[in-house]
């Protein structure tokens, strides 16, 4: 009885005449190849330690006593090496070879992403040497897939946008991609979604920058990849949005995107490629992508609106921005600006976004850049509406909806129309406010929108509610509110459930206002910023103290005043009112 072990085997071809073939015998065989033409094999896919496991390895070779005391710099160090056993090894091997070096020094030299696969040889171990048998074996346009596909940021590739990084059929692409599969040199993180093991893709950087020819291929395949997400983004935007003229001013790409079926599919694809499209932006926030790259981030406006990836939304239009500013490019800052400001609204940092707005106003007037200018003066609307300046905010709105129309965008126009029909509201205009908002509905309803219509039932749903027309009020919100969550907008499905609250409030209806306004207080749970939560807090404050909650409704309002305070806000004055009768008790 014989156990034969075949380490590093080749192929299938190298390993069969080595197998033995007496019965009660076995074979183990280790390889990078998935050997699925194996007779009678039992694969075995061995993933990466996990973190324990890793640290515990690193321990053993090191010594407990080093990393006991500086146990945060040793986790850093094996999520460098990607928790590799190899890479583990030979870390602490160096580290256990120099008494002067203390963890965190190898945890910094480990942290420097161009220099870490050097760092990581001890001897005639490195884990270079062994990605380089499995690169040395691949067909020319296996490597040349493995080399362009490493230069992507972002966690995960599709296999639509991988095909745009290779220009190649998609079959084609996917038959390159699952050969790599095959080899170990690239994983399958889902069906039509690929990945690399992070020393991987550090390594395949490094074979493109030694091995592709002509060097402009690595710009051109990335540039390829930007102009896959900017066409696809802009048919999703088109899409939700028929119309809109926005997707008429982005700069020109030469693909053609995917096309989608219906809303759900195209929302499918924007949410599943968020990640890796944010990645794409910073990744092309420079030279000849830089406008292109902005426009990706407006036409993917969604990602910041719904609250999902509002936080990294909000970082790459500051990235580009920033980048924008340092290339004195006019144009590309103002477009930069409005979308920035357009995140940090949704985000709740008022002042900041209106100084962005009132910059990226002047920057697009300068660059003769209509849209932005349309967009810009209904930011400043908003920001001028939420902080009761509410001269400034109409004349904001009015210019708004003049510059869209001038524009020939009369779904742009819309959304000022609702916002002026939420101010001539809060102005104590409410049946103007409901011929407004009912105007805005109408354009969002005969140009075939649907989640924007959502918006102008949201604004409609508010100014019947004021209106005394509570039925009407709350039918609206609650198609408005529908269509939010079938949209996976979160943030205006828990503003949608706050003004359902409200109308239940003034319809004297206090049980069902308490069940609206703590559903969306959990909804919007760390998106739409500490402003918003604030409101949310005082209509939940009232709706309690009108079921005979006092104490609960106390706590909803000092909690409530502290973020007002914090945040210099005018409502504080009405929640300082709601608790004085309660502090003079």
């Amino acid at each position: 009885r014989v156990l034969v072990l075949l380490d590093n085997a080749r192929d299938a071809a190298q390993v069969r005449p080595l197998l033995p073939g007496t019965e009660g015998c076995a074979a183990l065989v280790t390889s990078r190849m998935r050997m699925v033409d194996l007779a009678g094999a039992h694969l075995v896919d061995l993933d990466v330690m996990s973190p324990e496991e890793a640290l515990q390895l690193f321990t053993k070779i090191v010594g407990r006593e080093r990393v006991a005391s500086e146990r945060e710099a040793a986790l850093d160090v094996v999520a460098a090496c990607g928790f590799l056993p190899l890479a583990i090894r030979i870390a602490a091997s160096r580290l256990a070879a120099r008494r002067t070096w203390t963890v965190s020094v190898l945890a910094a030299k480990l942290g420097d992403e161009r220099r870490r696969l050097d760092e990581l040889q001890a001897g005639d171990l490195a884990v270079k040497a062994t990605f380089e048998l499995g690169y040395g074996q691949l067909e020319p346009a296996q490597a040349r897939a493995f080399r362009l596909l490493g230069l992507a940021d972002g966690p995960d590739i599709s296999l639509a946008a991988a095909a745009a990084v290779l220009d190649l059929p998609a079959e084609d692409t996917e038959d390159l991609l699952e050969s790599l599969v095959d080899t170990s040199l690239l994983e399958s993180a889902a069906p039509g979604r690929y990945r690399y093991h992070d020393l991987v893709r550090l390594y395949a950087r490094s074979c493109a920058e030694r091995d592709e020819q002509p060097p402009t291929e690595r710009a051109a395949a990335l540039s390829r990849l930007l102009d896959f997400y900017l066409a696809t983004a802009a048919g999703v935007y088109a899409l939700e949005r028929p119309g809109d003229r926005l997707v008429d001013h982005l700069e020109p790409t030469r693909a053609q995107g995917l096309a989608f079926a219906d809303r759900k599919a195209s929302w499918d694809w924007l949410y599943s490629e968020a990640v890796p499209l944010l990645a794409c932006v910073r990744q092309s926030a420079t030279g000849p992508t830089l406008r292109r790259a902005i426009d990706l981030l407006w036409a993917a406006v969604d990602l910041a609106e719904s609250g999902a990836n509002s936080k990294e939304y909000e970082a790459a239009a500051a990235a580009l921005r920033d980048a924008a500013r340092g290339a004195a490019d006019t144009r590309a800052e103002g477009r930069a600006g409005v979308v920035l400001s357009n995140a940090l609204l949704f985000s709740g940092v008022f002042d900041q976004a209106y100084r962005e707005a009132q910059q990226a106003l002047r920057l697009a007037e300068a660059s003769d850049d209509p849209l932005p200018c349309c967009w810009a003066a209904n930011i400043l609307g908003s920001i001028a509406f939420y902080q009761k300046r509410y001269a400034d905010a109409e004349g904001y709105f009015s210019r708004a909806i003049e510059e869209f129309r001038g524009c020939g965008d009369l779904a742009g126009s819309a959304s000022p129309l609702c916002n002026l029909s939420r101010l001539h509201l809060a102005t104590g205009r409410a049946d103007s406010a409901v011929v407004l908002a009912g105007q805005g509905t109408e354009i969002y309803e005969t140009l075939g929108h649907t989640l924007r219509v959502a918006n102008g039932r949201y604004a409609l749903g508010m100014a019947l509610g004021k209106s005394g027309r509570h039925s009407d009020a709350t039918s609206e919100l609650e198609e408005a509110l529908r269509v939010f969550r079938d949209s996976r907008q979160r943030l205006w499905e828990g503003m949608a459930l706050c003004r359902l609250a409200e109308v239940d409030l003034d319809a004297r209806k206090p049980a069902r206002a308490a069940s609206n306004a703590e559903m969306a207080l959990t909804v919007l749970r760390g998106i739409g910023g500490e402003w918003r939560r604030g409101n949310v807090l005082t209509v939940l404050g009232k709706s309690l103290s009108g079921i005979g909650q006092s104490g609960r409704a106390q706590v909803c309002w000092r909690e409530a005043l502290e973020i007002y305070e914090k945040l210099d806000s005018p409502e504080a004055a009405e929640v300082r009112t709601l608790l004085t009768p309660v502090a003079a008790a």
